[in-house]
């Protein structure tokens, strides 16, 4: 999961167009005064431990609160963290997971809704410790056999999966189509 986090004056958003996979809501908009947004997406890694996910995510973002002195959190759900998606399932039982933990901490929080085209506006407080970009693994306190080479996510060689397939099976695939290269 990769959560950027801006302790905010405020932040607005209204939602302004629904995706195929957009949740029922009730009301399309809303906003917070004095609080930390956290811009979440979640990975395709996560669906590995969910529930490790939530802890560790709830873990530091108390940490952070507890820091910056705030007791208010809005949730803002922003595929454009990774390129690695999570499904949509996940992703919103993750947010959801995330706003139930920090709730039972005694933190207000509101979530903006998943599968929403959004407006918003923010203004950030832009002191030093304002902004805070997190990566939160389903690993976390498990050693692992690898790192991957492009979103340096730790691995375990038990989830990879091998996809190579042989010469012959992509020849096949290329005279069938017509496609002679």
């Amino acid at each position: 999961m990769r959560i950027l986090s801006i302790h905010a004056d405020t932040m607005w958003y209204h939602a302004t167009q629904k995706t195929k996979m957009a949740e029922i809501i009730e009301k399309r908009d809303d906003n917070m005064k004095e609080c930390v947004v956290l811009f979440c997406c979640v990975e395709k890694l996560d669906e590995k431990n969910p529930t490790r996910v939530i802890l560790s995510a709830t873990k530091n973002v108390l940490d952070r609160l507890e820091k910056l002195k705030v007791r208010k959190v809005l949730i803002y759900p922003y595929a454009h963290l990774t390129s690695t998606l999570g499904s949509p399932q996940c992703a919103i039982s993750i947010l959801k997971g995330l706003e139930d933990s920090l709730k039972r901490a005694s933190i207000e929080v509101k979530r903006a809704p998943f599968g929403w085209y959004k407006e918003f506006e923010i203004r950030g407080k832009g002191h030093p410790l304002a902004d805070l970009s997190m990566t939160i693994c389903p690993y976390e306190g498990i050693e692992c056999d690898f790192t991957c080479p492009y979103c340096n996510h730790p691995i375990k060689e038990a989830d990879i999966k091998h996809r190579c397939r042989s010469v012959a099976q992509y020849s096949g695939e290329i005279a069938s189509t017509g496609n002679k290269q």
